[in-house]
């Protein structure tokens, strides 16, 4: 997906990436407006999510009854690498070149997740890229890539100091109160909050996404 972001598609490939079996229904991906929930975890009983976000409110989501629980880790620069497929959202830089926020290293298995260049939330003019190395050369302060993904490609600064983590699987037991998550999710029209996976920090580390 080049310029819209499916949040129900990517829940979906998360899950049947990542766990041996569908566990996500095609129901619980009904289109809607795509609302990305952060924040930390009140409550999970059952299939509701209550996520206490920034801004102070708590925020309910509906998930798949067999929703993806994905735990994120900690990973390194020594990880970003030629061929491997990365998630990076960035800012524009004075000299219009881009600067790396944060980095997901995808497993393998994950390749092609969420695929191509687009809008994102972490600042006002951020982007999500999703995209494969195709040349990294490091520097005193980082490293700057080069990624290609169908129809594009760009070239990105990433500071030696931007979170990097991967993803591995995990069991919805693990997703605790005080837990930090990141769930993308859409918006119905009655309002409700629908979602497919739950992505959150473990050891310590911040969902950066």
């Amino acid at each position: 997906m080049r310029l819209s972001y499916n949040y129900g598609r990517l829940a979906l490939a998360f899950a049947t990436a990542l766990i041996p079996m569908a566990l996500v229904s095609a129901s619980a991906f009904a289109d809607g407006t795509p609302v990305r929930v952060r924040g930390a975890v009140v409550s999970l009983e059952g299939t509701t999510l209550v996520v206490h976000a920034k801004d102070g409110k708590d925020i309910t989501v509906n998930l798949a009854e067999n929703f993806a629980a994905l735990a994120v880790v900690k990973s390194s620069m020594a990880d970003i690498k030629e061929g491997t497929f990365i998630g990076t959202a960035t800012v524009t830089q004075p000299d219009s070149t881009l600067r790396s926020l944060e980095v997901v290293v995808f497993p393998d298995k994950m390749r092609g997740t969420g695929e191509g260049h687009y809008p994102w939330d972490l600042g006002s003019s951020s982007m999500m890229t999703n995209a494969t190395v195709a040349n990294a050369v490091k520097g005193i302060e980082g490293q700057t890539v080069t990624v290609t993904y169908k129809g594009g490609e760009k070239k990105i600064d990433i500071p030696a100091n931007v979170p990097v983590v991967t993803i591995v699987p995990a069991t919805r037991e693990e997703i605790k109160p005080g837990a930090i998550v990141f769930v993308p999710t859409q918006r119905q029209p009655d309002g409700a909050l629908n979602g497919g996976a739950v992505l959150f920090g473990k050891d310590g580390v911040i969902p950066p996404m």
